[in-house]
């Protein structure tokens, strides 16, 4: 019995990569929500095949995306520039700040504060102010050896990568990255978390001020 032509297996592999990738965007957490205790699962929306869909568009490609590899790209290289003015960690010592602007100097690790904030806490550190348990999530996916600078970037563009917005941001679909990394950054606009976000063309001008060149304005 004569098995199925080559168009056909392309395609089967296809519409099961984007499936993975739309499962695994489906499983993504915040990465600065303002305490620990109150994370919950922020998964896309819609149905099974809207999502594989939507898959097929970009995050197909943002699956076989090497975080490390994207930081030569000079629209990542902008878009972490971008989120670390929103976040507050601009400036010289942003690689070392914890949530609320204190500073750490051990960079071997995670530094794992407890920052109170309201009746809750923060874990949040760093120039992507990434908490505690999803760098344990980062570290599980990528065994970085620390909390360098260097590391620090690579797990943000990992995160981008699980928002399913790595290949946005490569090809300068800034406002379409936005849109799925607002959940991973609580300052980009439009993240549901109540807490001050930057204005859409607030962002767009941090983009294109750090040598990003958008193609979706």
């Amino acid at each position: 019995m004569k098995g199925p032509g080559p168009l056909y297996l392309i395609a089967a592999a296809t519409l099961a990569a984007a499936a993975y990738v739309w499962w695994t965007n489906s499983q993504a957490t915040p990465a600065d929500m303002t305490g620990d205790g109150t994370e919950t699962d922020t998964g896309a929306t819609g149905g099974f095949f809207t999502g594989i869909l939507d898959s097929m568009n970009s995050g197909f490609q943002n699956a076989f995306s090497d975080p490390a590899s994207a930081l030569a790209n000079s629209n990542v290289q902008a878009f972490l520039r971008m989120v670390r003015v929103g976040e507050g960690t601009s400036g010289a010592n942003g690689y070392t700040t914890l949530f609320g602007g204190g500073q750490f100097s051990d960079m071997s690790k995670h530094p794992d504060v407890r920052v109170p904030f309201g009746s809750t806490y923060s874990t949040a550190a760093g120039a992507y102010q990434i908490n505690y348990p999803t760098w344990l999530d980062i570290q599980a996916a990528l065994s970085l050896p620390d909390f360098s600078a260097a590391s620090q970037d690579i797990a943000a563009c990992w995160l981008i990568k699980r928002a399913g917005a790595l290949a946005d941001v490569e090809n300068g679909a800034v406002d379409s990255a936005i849109s799925k990394c607002n959940k991973v950054w609580a300052s980009l606009p439009g993240a549901p978390y109540g807490q001050p976000t930057r204005t859409l063309a607030q962002a767009e001008t941090d983009f294109a001020s750090y040598g990003g060149v958008q193609t979706d304005a």
